[in-house]
């Protein structure tokens, strides 16, 4: 990552708590995710989130499961598709969507010769079609994105798309319990993200991990979930 890449993006995480701060004031609390990708113009150091590859978790993960990466899969929260892309180069059939269509539009210009399905949804609002469909759902700093009452919204949403036998896989930023907690993005405790298994899940694993990012060391977390047959 270039030094005037990793300038552009510190400007990006300075402006993208305004977005959200001014959307929350609106009564608008999820508008602020298409307007950091209209601010972005194009530019992907202005998307905090795109780092022009797969996260390092889910890249770790596919390497290392030893799952057979087959079957359908969802990708929550898409973005500008790279998570989409390695999940669907692994083997899996895959649809990924994301709230705003201007991220859509983009990461289907990106990747111009996809097998991915890319689609405009909402995750607190999903196609009726999709309940129980899909063999892996994937979502990497989606829930992390949301505050009340949003994110209590997206935890049975998220359970009520993994199909019987199928497994969810959850990457987020991880903190301490009752630790403070500022945003965006507002990082999971455990206990958050094993709030799963109230709605239909049981937790299979669950992994603590750094992400480096230049001089800092990020606490992250991933667990996957599965819906018994």
């Amino acid at each position: 990552m270039s030094n005037d890449f990793s300038s552009r993006r510190q400007q990006a995480r300075a402006r993208t708590g305004t977005l959200q701060a001014e959307a929350e004031a609106r009564g608008e609390p999820l508008a602020w995710f298409d307007e950091v990708y209209r601010h972005a113009q194009g530019d992907t150091a202005q998307v905090p989130w795109a780092d022009e590859e797969p996260h390092p978790g889910l890249a770790e993960w596919i390497a290392r499961s030893g799952e057979i990466h087959e079957g359908t899969c969802l990708d929550v929260g898409c973005g500008l598709g790279d998570n989409a892309e390695a999940l669907s180069a692994a083997g899996y059939d895959v649809t990924a969507f994301d709230l705003s269509p201007v991220a859509i539009d983009w990461a289907k210009k990106r990747h111009p010769h996809t097998r991915v399905t890319y689609v405009a949804a909402s995750l607190l609002e999903p196609p009726k079609e999709w309940a129980g469909a899909f063999h892996l759902v994937h979502e990497t700093y989606t829930l992390q994105a949301l505050k009340q009452p949003e994110q209590e919204r997206a935890f049975p949403a998220l359970a009520s798309l993994v199909a019987p036998g199928g497994k969810l896989l959850v990457i987020c930023r991880a903190r301490e319990e009752d630790s403070e907690l500022t945003g965006p993005p507002w990082p999971l405790t455990r206990s958050q993200v094993l709030r799963f298994e109230e709605f239909g899940l049981t937790a299979r694993a669950f992994q603590s991990f750094v992400v480096r990012d230049g001089d800092r060391e990020i606490p992250h977390a991933r667990a996957v979930f599965v819906r018994e047959t």
